[in-house]
């Protein structure tokens, strides 16, 4: 079945803590990642957390890029969905882990758009581990 989309969420453990920290490096990652992956940037937009820690995306005209740093457990939280096939979400995650200095990446990959899919809603203080 044709797919409209790949999403890539990726865990990422024991980074360079410093990286994680800064805004402008880390907003340099993301724009240097979607370039690399064949996107089309369209806007920037990143926050710098006090005491620690960086959210931003890069909207691309494929859909985005974003991240979640939590420096205090060198760990950064990321996911990278593109439409179509003319952009490679592995390459820009792949990118990021490594100027993130990640030394654990768990990814996985979400096919987008295959068609309805029937969830099952959660009832009250349900878990789905």
């Amino acid at each position: 079945m044709e797919i409209m989309g790949r999403q890539i969420i990726a865990e990422l453990w024991d980074c360079n803590v410093d990286n994680l920290n800064n805004l402008e490096l880390v907003k340099q990652i993301f724009v240097e990642a979607a370039l690399r992956a064949g996107a089309e940037i369209r806007e920037v937009a990143f926050h710098q957390f006090a005491p620690q820690g960086v959210s931003g995306v890069v909207i691309i005209s494929e859909s985005h890029l974003t991240i979640h740093s939590f420096p205090e457990h060198a760990y950064a939280s990321i996911d990278v969905y593109t439409c179509g096939d003319k952009v490679d979400p592995t390459i820009a995650v792949e990118f990021i882990a490594k100027a993130l200095e990640a030394k654990i990446s768990e990814k996985m990959e979400i096919p987008r758009g295959m068609g309805p899919v029937k969830v099952q809603p959660l009832q009250k203080n349900e878990y789905i581990p």
